[in-house]
């Protein structure tokens, strides 16, 4: 059974990958460069599991590659550019408290005890999406408040 699913899987990816573009709401990473249709909220699916369980996403935001782009900005553009990218999985992993999401952007944010830093994230979470429509900018800002 698990053939069989992983065989549709890759059928799925390989016949959707000439079809858009990466898009912003799963972040780069090997999922947003193998399933490039994003029409559906099942192909944003397998494009986000993808990009997290790889493990490749926190080396690609660091180092430039799969499909992610290295700023030379400063550590707060990247972090917001991060942020914005990754705002439904950060949320979500915010709120269980840990994730590629928090470490990566705990790394942004030069923050060294990533552990705390994630706890505290969590003990905030209403404090940071304060409401539903949250915007990557309020979210940065209470998080950089948060992290102090």
């Amino acid at each position: 059974m698990k053939k069989i699913i992983l065989s549709m899987v890759a059928v799925a990816a390989l016949s959707t990958a000439g079809f858009a573009t990466v898009n912003n709401q799963t972040g780069c990473g090997l999922g947003s460069q193998i399933i490039k249709d994003d029409s559906s909220a099942v192909m944003l699916a397998l494009q986000a599991t993808t990009n997290g369980t790889s493990g490749n996403q926190t080396f690609g935001v660091t180092s430039g590659t799969s499909g992610c782009k290295r700023s030379q900005l400063v550590l707060n553009e990247r972090a917001a550019a991060f942020v914005a990218s990754n705002m439904d999985q950060l949320s979500r992993e915010i709120a269980i408290g840990k994730g590629e999401s928090v470490e990566t952007l705990a790394e942004l944010l030069n923050v060294e005890n990533k552990a705390a830093f994630a706890s505290a994230l969590q003990a905030n979470y209403n404090a940071i999406y304060a409401n539903e429509k949250a915007d990557m900018a309020t979210v940065l800002d209470n998080v950089s408040t948060i992290a102090g």
